[in-house]
C-alpha cells in the first residue's frame, strides 16, 4: 500500500510545482500583513479540489490590536482544510506570510523560477513549500486511501514571522480546532525533525541619568557613560550566570546547546552632540533552553538588574520586559515522533536527527495545551529571509512522502 501511495504522489509533482508557483505569486508580506485575502481565497479553491471542508476565521480586530496595534487595520485569516471524523486529529500546519523581499535580488521575488532542481522566490522555503509538501501528500493519500479512522487537518495561518499570536496562536488559544497531534512544516531540512525549539526573552535595560548642556557636563549625568559600565557588566557576569547552564537535547548546532544572550542588538538614547544624555537604553535578547522556564529567567534576570541598580546608585537602573517566547519541546518517544521517525528512514533510508530549532516557531502554542507536536518541512533552511530564497525540490518532494506515510501510519491503521 505505501508503494502505490508515493507511486501516486510520485505522479502529482507538476501539480505541487504548480500550486507552489502560484502561492508563491501571491505577496503576502509581513508586516503589515498584505495580500493575506487573495492567499486566503485562493487556499480555499485548493482545498476545496481535495474534496476538503472548508472554514475560514477573520481574527477580529480587537485580538489583532491587543497583539499587534500597527497591524490592526490589516486584516487576518485562519483558513482550515478538514476531512474524515473522530480521533485521531491530525492537523499540518503552514504559515503564508512571508517577510520582505528586501534588496539584493538577482530575479522578480514573486515571479517563482524553477532552475537545477530548485524554485526561487521570497516564501519558497519559509514556507509556502512546506504547505506545498502538504498538499501533495493529502492529494496522493486521499486518492490511494479509500477509507481511514480519525480526522485530518491542514491550518493554514498568518503572522508567524511576527510571533504568531494572531495565528498559530489564535488557533489553538480560542478552540477553532485542537488536534491530537500537530505537525509544522518549517524548513527543518530533510534529514532532520525539530522536537522542540529554544524560547526567547527580550527585555530593554534603561538608564536615566541627567541632561544637561555639552559646555556644562559636570551639571548632568551621563546615561550614556553609565550605560557603557552596565553593558559590561552583562557581558561579562551576566554572561557568565547564563551559560554555565546546558542543555541535554541535541541541537542542529552543538553551540546552541545552552543559553545565549545578545546585548545591544538595539541601542535608543542621545539627542545631539552638544548634549549631555540623560537617557540611553539597550536591548536583550535572551535565548532560552526547553530545561528553563520563562519564569525562572524572567526571575534572574530582574535580580540582575536590581543588583546593578543598587549600585549605581548615581543613575536610575530600570528593566522593561518587551517579548518572551516560551520554549517548546516534544517527548522523542511520543507516537508522533517515533511514526515521523519511522515515515523519514522509509523515505530517506536512515533515521533523522531529532533536534531542537535554535529559534522560535508556532510549536509552543501546541505544547502548551498538552498536544504533541513537531516541525518538520523542506529546505535547505539557510535560504530562509535571503535574497534568491529557494526551495529544494527534491526535498520538497521526499518530505511530502513522509507526510503520506505518516498519515497512513496514524490513519489508515492502527498505531
Amino acid at each position: 500500500m505505501i508503494s502505490r501511495l508515493l507511486e501516486t504522489l510520485e505522479g502529482y509533482r507538476e501539480w505541487a510545482l504548480k500550486v507552489l508557483s502560484e502561492m508563491v505569486s501571491i505577496p503576502t508580506v509581513n508586516p503589515p500583513g498584505d495580500k493575506y485575502e487573495e492567499f486566503v481565497e485562493y487556499a480555499e479553491r485548493v482545498f476545496r479540489d481535495l474534496n476538503m471542508d472548508v472554514e475560514t476565521f477573520q481574527v477580529p480586530k480587537g485580538y489583532v490590536a491587543k497583539h499587534y496595534p500597527d497591524y490592526a487595520e490589516y486584516p487576518r485569516y485562519v483558513v482550515v482544510g478538514r476531512m474524515g471524523s473522530g480521533k485521531p486529529v491530525v492537523q499540518f500546519n503552514g504559515h503564508y506570510d512571508v517577510v520582505p523581499p528586501g534588496s539584493g535580488w538577482s530575479r522578480d521575488p514573486f515571479k517563482p523560477l524553477i532552475e537545477r532542481g530548485k524554485l526561487y522566490g521570497r516564501g519558497a522555503v519559509d514556507m509556502k513549500g512546506g504547505i506545498a509538501s502538504i498538499l501533495l501528500a493529502i492529494k496522493a493519500f486521499t486518492e490511494t486511501i479509500e477509507s481511514f479512522q480519525g480526522s485530518l487537518e491542514v491550518a493554514l495561518v498568518p503572522d508567524e514571522e511576527i510571533g504568531g499570536a494572531t495565528g498559530t496562536g489564535y488557533l489553538v488559544e480560542e478552540r477553532v480546532s485542537k488536534p491530537d497531534y500537530a505537525v509544522i512544516a518549517e524548513p527543518s531540512g530533510v534529514n532532520s525533525v525539530w522536537i522542540g525549539h529554544k524560547g526567547a526573552f527580550w527585555a530593554f535595560v534603561e538608564i536615566y541619568g541627567r541632561q544637561a548642556h555639552g559646555s556644562t557636563p559636570w551639571k548632568g549625568i551621563n546615561a550614556f557613560e553609565y550605560m557603557v559600565r552596565v553593558a559590561q557588566r552583562f557581558m561579562e557576569d551576566y554572561k557568565r550566570l547564563i551559560e554555565r547552564k546546558s542543555s541535554y537535547y541535541e541541537y542542529e548546532d552543538p553551540e546552541g546547546a545552552k543559553p545565549t544572550v545578545t546585548i545591544g542588538g538595539e541601542v535608543r538614547g542621545g539627542a545631539k552632540v552638544n548634549i549631555v544624555p540623560g537617557y540611553y537604553a539597550f536591548s536583550i535578547d535572551r535565548r532560552v533552553i526547553p530545561e528553563e522556564s520563562l519564569e525562572e529567567v524572567e526571575k534572574e534576570f530582574l535580580e540582575f538588574v536590581e543588583e546593578l541598580a543598587r549600585e549605581f546608585r548615581e543613575v536610575r537602573v530600570k528593566a522593561k520586559v518587551r517579548n518572551k517566547l516560551p520554549p517548546a519541546f516534544t517527548d522523542p518517544n511520543s507516537v508522533l515522533v517515533r511514526r515521523m521517525v519511522e515515515a523519514v528512514s522509509e523515505v530517506t533510508g536512515r533515521k533523522p536527527r531529532l533536534t531542537v530549532c535554535l529559534g522560535g516557531l508556532d510549536m509552543h502554542y501546541y505544547t502548551e495545551k498538552g498536544i504533541s507536536a513537531i516541525t518538520y518541512g523542506p529546505g535547505p533552511m539557510d535560504k530562509a529571509h535571503i535574497s534568491d530564497e529557494y526551495v529544494s525540490i527534491d526535498e520538497l518532494i521526499k518530505v511530502s512522502k513522509a507526510y503520506a506515510i505518516l498519515l497512513y501510519k496514524l490513519l489508515a491503521r492502527s498505531t
